[in-house]
């Protein structure tokens, strides 16, 4: 079974301000370190894509969302018909109920 990884706009809007964030507050090194290390977990899920943990925040949603973690970061996703689409990533920092607002 072949599962591609996808990624949706608010997922890429997410990694860039991270980047964005460590790149001022750190360096470009340390920013590209981060996002690197999120995209490469975000692999996992192409020969293993049931891996993750069901979100229990948001399951009042048509799909079933799932995450991984990478250091302070939630990676979430859904999986259906061999595609694992990452709808977000999630700063665990931050205030719980924010994943509530997360839209595709």
């Amino acid at each position: 079974m072949e599962v591609k990884v996808l990624w949706s706009d608010t997922a890429i809007s997410k990694i860039q301000e991270i980047f964005d964030y460590y790149e001022f507050k750190a360096s470009t090194t340390v920013a590209k370190k981060i996002v690197k290390g999120i995209v490469k977990k975000t692999l996992l899920l192409e020969s293993n894509p049931l891996i993750g943990v069901k979100e229990p925040l948001i399951t009042d949603r048509p799909f079933e969302y799932l995450f991984i973690l990478e250091n302070n970061y939630k990676i979430i996703y859904r999986f259906n018909s061999n595609i694992v689409r990452i709808v977000s990533v999630f700063d665990c920092r931050k205030n719980p109920k924010k994943i509530e607002k997360i839209k595709e």
